[in-house]
């Protein structure tokens, strides 16, 4: 753990070894939110594309199917209605 002192700007500079550790480079982004006691630092990618991949890996199913899969269920609902 390092401590650092904020300037009088109540800048901070983020230690070497974290910045290698986290690819964090000059003028690159970062994420800065509040947590309920912390302060948390989230290095973000140069392009969002490279954030979001992955996001749904986990999802079960494809979303493209289930959208069809509630199609079909509404459109049987629908002739159901119609008869």
């Amino acid at each position: 753990m390092t401590i650092v002192k904020t300037s009088s700007k109540c800048q901070i500079v983020i230690p070497k070894e974290i910045r290698e550790k986290f690819n964090i480079k000059p003028k690159g982004k970062v994420l800065i939110k509040a947590a309920k006691d912390h302060v948390e630092i989230v290095p973000l990618p140069d392009s969002p594309i490279e954030m979001l991949t992955g996001m749904f890996k986990d999802y079960p199913r494809s979303l493209a199917d289930e959208l069809l899969r509630e199609r079909r269920e509404d459109d049987k609902e629908d002739e159901k209605n119609n008869l």
